[in-house]
């Protein structure tokens, strides 16, 4: 004999009128594992609701956070990588970019566009890591290049919003090149005095560290990103010791004279307003 007996039969919805939960309603944080509405997740900054953690986003969710009424107007949009090279590894290099093109919606890592912020007007370049990793090629250098006359033409701030891997290893010595190129056009506005703030976003690596990501006015970031030039585990077999705790993470940056701030991306378009009208008494 069984000790509890169902003396009701509870709620009984018939097969054809149950419903399931439709696909992307619900967002599960990486971090803290609790779940969110993906309505609140994106309210809130496309940060957990719970734990704070910054969730990885790409060009087209910054310039929703960043532009008044998420209206701009996209620069160079149809530039796409060429093959200088004809580089083959596991697949042909247009062949790979074609793919990505086709998966991600972008022409390539980067897209740089023109519109305001609190009313102040901007340049801002962004990369997308869902594209071959943020790497930087020719057409991502020169589309920061592009974006930072676009501000010394029109005599506006320029932000770069940093997010790769590193340099494109498809495209080797031009990838290289293009660190020496946007950091000329860095030295040009500092001449004009045309203020350059740089985003530090996770992760921010190899190349774009070494140049026009640790280069600005102000370099500042998101908490707890991920920012060096080579991978922890290259450093720690090169000098054959243990890291500190919490080693390239933006707070360690930070600590250590690298960055000016850490900003939460909720507070992120107020923060940039308020710093560019100090810059512009």
């Amino acid at each position: 004999m069984s000790w509890f007996q169902r003396t009701g039969k509870g709620i009984q919805t018939p097969t054809e009128l149950k419903r399931e939960a439709p696909d992307g309603l619900w967002h599960l944080c990486p971090e803290c594992k609790q779940v969110m509405h993906t309505r609140e997740h994106k309210q809130n900054a496309y940060t957990c609701i719970h734990c704070n953690y910054h969730d990885k986003i790409g060009s087209e969710a910054y310039f929703q956070v960043l532009f008044d009424d998420g209206a701009y107007k996209e620069l160079d949009a149809d530039m796409f990588s060429a093959d200088p090279l004809e580089f083959v590894d596991t697949k042909a290099y247009p062949s790979r970019i074609k793919q990505t093109q086709e998966k991600t919606g972008l022409k390539d890592a980067c897209r740089t566009a023109e519109g305001k912020i609190n009313g102040i007007n901007i340049t801002i370049s962004c990369m997308d890591f869902s594209f071959i990793g943020g790497s930087m090629g020719s057409v991502v250098g020169e589309k920061i290049a592009r974006g930072m006359d676009n501000s010394l033409k029109k005599k506006i701030p320029f932000l770069m919003i940093s997010k790769s891997g590193g340099a494109r290893m498809m495209e080797a010595g031009y990838s290289l090149m293009q660190m020496a190129k946007t950091s000329a056009k860095i030295a040009r506005l500092d001449q004009a005095k045309i203020p350059y703030i740089s985003l530090l976003t996770d992760p921010t690596t190899g190349g774009v560290t070494a140049s026009f990501a640790m280069l600005g006015d102000f370099n500042i970031a998101e908490p707890g990103s991920l920012i060096g030039f080579a991978g922890p585990r290259v450093i720690k077999e090169t000098i054959g010791k243990e890291l500190p705790k919490g080693f390239q993470t933006a707070e360690f940056i930070l600590e250590h004279g690298f960055l000016d701030f850490i900003v939460d991306r909720k507070d992120l378009k107020d923060k940039l307003s308020s710093l560019l009208k100090i810059l512009k008494k």
